[in-house]
């Protein structure tokens, strides 16, 4: 018995080990199933959303803009003067309330509004609208709203439309270089507001750094010739010099019949409707004759002779 008692100790010591082991084990094990009854106790069921949620990004000019809103709709009631009533504020739109942002700085109605993210709310009026664009993006309702944290408001005039619009809709119209509507419509009312953008400064910058102020040994693109001949064509800008680069963009790419388009259109622009005709016909012979397709410069060149000869 005694040569056997430390050895039955050791024994005794093990079982120890091992069921303390066993312990720790059981008490993990334990834990994670646990949790995992309790993430199932607190998982819900996805449902569709009553007014899901949209977001619309416009490029205009050379500014991106970008919307995130909710879509709220009719469901048979009456909007404005009832569900969303007049002269009061409104997210425009559900949920959280509508943002906008945008990388370089817009003008919303002659209002110029920094770059950065902002939240839109609206009063709504029979015929006037007023805007209200806000430093705050995080609110969900008008509840919590504060004018001083507004970067501007203004007022524009509603419009009424001949068929109702179901589902609360904001996009972008009449596009151009340096401006666009933003459009908001619902039920039978439509407003939109103009925004610009300074789209000239930086295209007339990268014209100045990179053919104006160019070195003579600089490396130029024949596109980098044709798009700044193409807006000072197209904007009125010093029509020489158009013609300079569009000349050196077609020496550099002579097969490129749309460049040789683009010339007939500004020489008819200068008056000179003689080598326009004569340009547009280069172009036209060289269109049809490609064998990778016209790009519609066979259409386009055709409408050009016919104006000009008309």
């Amino acid at each position: 018995m005694e040569a056997g008692g430390p050895m039955m100790m050791r024994y005794l010591c093990r079982l120890n080990q091992h069921n303390a082991l066993a312990m720790k084990l059981m008490t993990r094990l334990f834990t994670v199933v646990l949790l995992f009854a309790a993430t199932a106790a607190v998982a819900q069921i996805k449902t569709p959303q009553p007014s899901p949620g949209a977001t619309i990004s416009q490029t205009v000019g050379l500014t991106d803009i970008t919307v995130v809103y909710s879509r709220p709709g009719m469901k048979d009631r009456t909007i404005f003067g009832d569900l969303v009533p007049y002269g009061k504020i409104w997210r425009t739109g559900a949920n959280k309330a509508t943002m906008i942002k945008f990388d370089e700085p817009v003008s919303f109605n002659n209002k110029e509004v920094p770059a950065g993210s902002y939240s839109i709310f609206t009063m709504p009026g029979k015929e006037m609208w007023t805007i209200m664009i806000n430093k705050n993006t995080e609110l969900w309702g008008a509840g919590e709203y504060k004018e001083s944290e507004e970067v501007t408001r203004f007022e524009i005039k509603s419009t009424t439309l001949g068929d109702p619009v179901e589902t609360f809709t904001i996009e972008f119209s009449h596009l151009t270089d340096n401006s666009a509507h933003l459009v908001m419509k619902w039920e039978k009312t439509r407003v939109a507001i103009p925004i610009k953008v300074d789209s000239e400064t930086k295209v007339m910058a990268q014209i100045k750094e990179q053919l104006v102020d160019a070195p003579a040994d600089a490396e130029v693109k024949a596109s980098t010739y044709m798009a700044g001949g193409r807006y000072y064509a197209e904007h009125g800008k010093d029509q020489e010099m158009a013609l300079k680069w569009m000349n050196k963009a077609i020496e550099m790419r002579p097969k490129a019949f749309w460049y040789i388009h683009y010339k007939a259109e500004l020489l008819a622009d200068m008056g000179n409707t003689k080598e326009a005709i004569k340009t547009a016909e280069e172009s036209l012979k060289m269109a049809k004759a490609s064998e990778e397709g016209d790009y519609g410069y066979i259409d386009r060149n055709e409408k050009l002779i016919a104006r000009l000869k008309g």
